[in-house]
């Protein structure tokens, strides 16, 4: 077993060697599936700012993408498929001219819409994406009147209390509802055949969801609020127009992004054609060049990111080679490490808001991100340095700030968030927005806090981690499930979170005998596969349970035997099957290869990392190693 053991090591380690980038990062494909590429289509149409060879190449991939019923599905397992994912492919592909209604698989397409109800029901922020291009009414009245963005993060209900992703999506949003904007091109397609009655196509009935008693609550305190604020209505109407250019083209990242995310971008566009930007003004074609820039090449066909991610590749990578036995000086771990330290953050964000205490020292997730870091890619990043910092001198304020930051980003409830402190008004769960729980607030999560607990308790020794890790134990053992696991808000979905906490526990400093540790451990057992490794569907994500893939992944696997090695004083038949597994299938192909292991919102947004399916089986196997045959 030593030997094979160490062969998959070695041949990891070689395979991610030869992908470094020049620059020192790892630029792996940050894979959302379609929605993107047909939104880039639909984007450069409306803009007429052709680009066939890109145009034909997202339809090329769209296509591959189609199911034989003429659906699209947002993972593989998904039963029949995914009305809005199939609407988005669609109307991307009559939008670029290359593929007409009478096609045959555009036909298959159309009738699965229809099947399933029509384009009423797509999800609401694809509602919005047809509003904005003509293909679907604006209520009369949106629903948040647009000077809400002039409430102070103090009044008692706040554009603020948005998490950072859900607001920066908004507010453009926002405008665009006011406004009643609708942008399309000369050639626009029409979508008017996928709504089933005529009555569907009024203002009246197309945005029935927002007609709840919740919703009707909400809307009413907006108003309260709004009607607190001093001036008269008029200058009241310009300053909110003003603020939210202002929120905008304030958070404008090096490359014109909108906080370096593909879909706050693309409705910041349209906002700002809405107040009079033509086409071609420089700050909407340097937009659309950042856009450009999220192009990347995934199982050799061309995809637009939602994202980059170089900083969380390249710090996940670095880390797990050092743990594979790679030293510090190596030059590919020495030019990864240089590229991290000049990504780390120096300028206040949002984040301030919340935490205004704190100073600058994070990091981010993507490559051009200077002003949105988040707690899980700076004690990411944290790990990969740890090394080099320990041994010498330099950059002793760069670890420094970092971990304050980290340390500062608690939570009062003991756990940490992703990117905003305190950030969990559980009203916005109400609003009849899919995915509202995590796309509009940013609690608590299992994984966020097993993971800082991680860094905190084996790479740091401040004494006020102490106090931080043990409110965030606490936290922890009250978030555990009744089977013993722990959900993960960013990865899927249940393996994801127990590994997490399982870890983040050990390091500390509880027994593994800890009832909750043993727990954990016996639900990790009872679920794995008989071939040895472990796989989850991502609707454990949509139902909030447990859901098995009825097929193991190389990236489940490695969670779940690294949590149990972490857990374990002796390698037990459990680890070493899953290490087997990893072993046997590390290039033996599968279909779950290419299956999401993470995920952005719930029933919307999966993520194939590239990367994972590298990453965590070296992590597991060096643990392995490490722990059990170098004894």
């Amino acid at each position: 077993m030593n030997q094979q053991v160490q062969g998959e090591i070695n041949r990891l380690i070689h395979h991610l060697k030869r992908d470094q980038s020049a620059d020192g990062s790892w630029n792996y494909p940050f894979d959302t599936g379609i929605t993107a590429d047909a939104y880039m289509i639909i984007l450069l149409k409306i803009l007429d700012m052709e680009d066939p060879p890109l145009i034909e190449a997202l339809v090329k991939r769209i296509e591959s993408r189609q199911t034989d019923n003429g659906s699209w599905k947002l993972f593989q397992d998904e039963l029949d498929g995914n009305v809005t994912v199939t609407i988005e492919a669609y109307y991307g592909l009559l939008y670029s001219g290359l593929r007409t209604k009478h096609d045959d698989h555009m036909r298959k397409a159309k009738q699965f819409i229809l099947s399933k109800g029509g384009i009423k029901q797509a999800k609401a922020l694809t509602k919005m994406m047809l509003a904005v291009t003509g293909q679907y009414k604006w209520p009369r009245l949106f629903p948040i009147p647009l000077e809400a963005v002039l409430l102070p993060p103090t009044f008692f209900v706040s554009i603020y209390d948005l998490s950072v992703y859900g607001r920066v999506n908004m507010i453009p949003i926002l405008l665009l509802g006011h406004k009643r904007f609708q942008a399309r091109s000369s050639n626009a397609p029409s979508l008017k055949d996928l709504f089933l009655t005529r009555e569907e196509r009024s203002e009246e009935h197309a945005w029935d969801e927002y007609r709840t008693d919740e919703y009707r609550s909400f809307f009413s305190n907006i108003q309260s609020g709004v009607k607190t604020l001093i001036g008269f209505p008029d200058y009241l109407h310009s300053l909110a127009l003003d603020s939210t250019k202002r929120y905008m083209l304030d958070r404008l990242e090096p490359d014109g992004t909108l906080y370096n995310y593909f879909g706050s971008t693309f409705f910041m566009i349209f906002a700002l054609l809405s107040i009079g930007y033509p086409k071609n003004d420089p700050v909407i074609v340097k937009a659309v060049a950042g856009l450009k820039g999220m192009a990347c090449f995934a199982d050799g066909q061309t995809h637009i990111q939602f994202t980059t991610a170089h900083v969380w590749n390249t710090s996940l990578i670095s880390y797990a080679l050092q743990e594979a036995g790679i030293p510090y000086e190596d030059g590919t771990v020495h030019a990864a490490n240089q590229y991290l330290l000049s990504r780390q953050h120096y300028m206040y964000g949002d984040w301030l808001i919340h935490n205004p205490d704190a100073i600058p020292g994070g990091w981010g997730f993507s490559d051009l991100n200077t002003m949105n870091p988040d707690v899980d890619d700076t004690t990411a990043t944290l790990r990969a340095l740890a090394n080099q910092i320990r041994e010498t001198t330099d950059n002793r304020d760069s670890w420094q700030r970092g971990v304050s930051y980290t340390v500062s980003m608690q939570n009062d409830d003991g756990g940490f968030p992703a990117f905003e402190r305190n950030n969990d008004h559980k009203w916005l769960q109400l609003l009849p927005l899919e995915g509202s729980k995590y796309l509009l607030t940013d609690p608590s999560t299992a994984d966020l806090t097993g993971r800082t607990l991680e860094f905190l308790g084996n790479y740091t020794n401040l004494k006020k981690p102490e106090e931080v890790s043990k409110r965030a134990v606490d936290w922890l053992l009250q978030d555990q499930k009744r089977d013993g696991s722990w959900y993960g808000r960013w990865g899927i979905c249940y393996l994801y979170g127990t590994w997490s906490a399982l870890t983040g526990l050990k390091a500390a400093g509880q027994s593994s005998e800890h009832p909750s540790i043993r727990k954990a451990a016996a639900w990790l057992k009872k679920i794995q596969n008989k071939d040895g490794g472990w796989g989850e569907s991502c609707y454990s994500d949509i139902k909030e349970r447990y859901i098995p893939l009825g097929a193991s992944t190389l990236t489940h696997t490695a969670w779940a035997v690294d949590a149990l090695i972490d857990v374990s004083e002796e390698p037990t038949e459990e680890i070493e099957k899953g290490i087997a597994y990893l072993i046997r299938f590390g290039e033996a192909g599968s279909w779950t290869d290419d299956y999401p292991t993470g995920q952005a919102m719930a029933d919307f947004l999966y993520i194939h990392y590239h990367s994972y399916r590298y990453i965590y089986p070296l992590l597991a196997l060096s643990h392995y190693k490490n722990k059990f045959l170098n004894a």
